[in-house]
């Protein structure tokens, strides 16, 4: 599996599932239009984009570009690129009907068609060489777990002490946090920071 430097935002959780299974990277849905009000989530896109870049992954219908404008004007120029899916009729498998413009979303993609759109928006793909001299150590649930960040009566106070001290979003899920520790620390880093609770 391909794996990729920047963060991909998407609109919800069925294009993250069909993307999830293509490449390896921190993808981060919207949640559609809610990405209009959600001042936490729009000042963490900022964040991941000065750290890493993002990549702005929608539907190519009305919705999908709305979105995309929107989070064109939020992120700093030179820190975001557009991957742009082609217009095909159809319908997602998962759907009864159509969506409203007829056309299949990123989640009714095939593989090779959501790698063409990534690689010609300029994505960066690690190659193995390249992961070989990074540390490629991450945090995982273990972690997490052994942290008292998940599985325990109170590890949901606990992840939201640690959000507020991070500034991330304190709606974030324990998978959530695990991928913003890893994305925006060093494996040391995030280790200091979750042993310090």
């Amino acid at each position: 599996m391909e794996e990729i430097l920047e963060v991909i935002l998407v609109e919800g959780r069925y294009d993250k599932n069909t993307l999830s299974q293509v490449v390896n990277a921190t993808i981060l849905e919207t949640s559609g239009y809610g990405i209009f009000s959600d001042k936490q989530k729009l000042q963490l896109i900022r964040r991941l984009a000065k750290e890493r870049g993002v990549i702005i992954f929608t539907d190519s219908d009305n919705a999908g570009f709305l979105i995309r404008n929107h989070l064109k004007g939020q992120v700093p120029e030179g820190r975001i690129l557009h991957a742009y899916i082609p217009d095909r009729p159809g319908k997602e498998r998962r759907k009864h009907a159509p969506g409203k413009e007829g056309k299949l979303g990123v989640e009714g993609m095939d593989k090779e068609t959501l790698l063409t759109a990534l690689r010609r928006a300029g994505a960066t793909f690690q190659g193995r060489e390249e992961a070989g001299e990074r540390d490629s150590r991450k945090l995982t649930k273990a972690h997490l777990f052994e942290a008292g960040l998940s599985g325990r009566p109170d590890s949901k106070a606990r992840r939201h002490t640690l959000l507020k001290q991070l500034d991330l979003p304190e709606n974030l899920t324990a998978n959530g946090l695990l991928d913003m520790l890893n994305v925006l620390y060093s494996y040391e880093e995030g280790i200091g920071i979750i042993s310090s609770l």
